[in-house]
């Protein structure tokens, strides 16, 4: 884990997280305005919006510690040790007992209960 120090956000990031929104608006502002046009230049349209948004915000200092975020994440999932098939199939059918095992338990204590219940109140359902 690495120590990580704020960076001091920059006066111009303001003004990228407005073009950023205004170019995720777009995106779905401009869906609809053309919806009379073909589906598949609408769907260009979107992406290259959101490509453009997302890169917008990227430039921000919150973007870039996202980004850095995100590197150091995959660096650690390289790191964990999956477990094989045969220990995950295990470990199912270990889990899928024990379930039907708490099942039948609940159960069965569902129906203790309501008998008790029935026969101390003297309400027979």
């Amino acid at each position: 884990m690495s120590a990580n120090v704020e960076a001091p956000s920059s006066s111009m990031d303001a003004l990228k997280w407005i073009v950023s929104i205004a170019l995720l608006a777009g995106a779905v502002v401009g869906n609809y305005m053309f919806e009379d046009q073909s589906v598949l230049l609408r769907a260009i349209g979107v992406v290259i919006a959101i490509a453009a948004g997302l890169g917008v915000a990227a430039l921000t200092s919150k973007g870039q510690e996202f980004i850095a975020f995100a590197k150091e994440a995959k660096l650690e999932v390289r790191k964990v040790v999956w477990p094989t098939r045969q220990e995950t199939v295990q470990t199912t059918f270990i889990v899928m007992i024990a379930t039907v095992i708490t099942a039948l338990i609940l159960w069965g204590l569902d129906g203790a209960l309501f008998r008790i219940v029935g026969f101390l109140t003297g309400l027979e359902i």
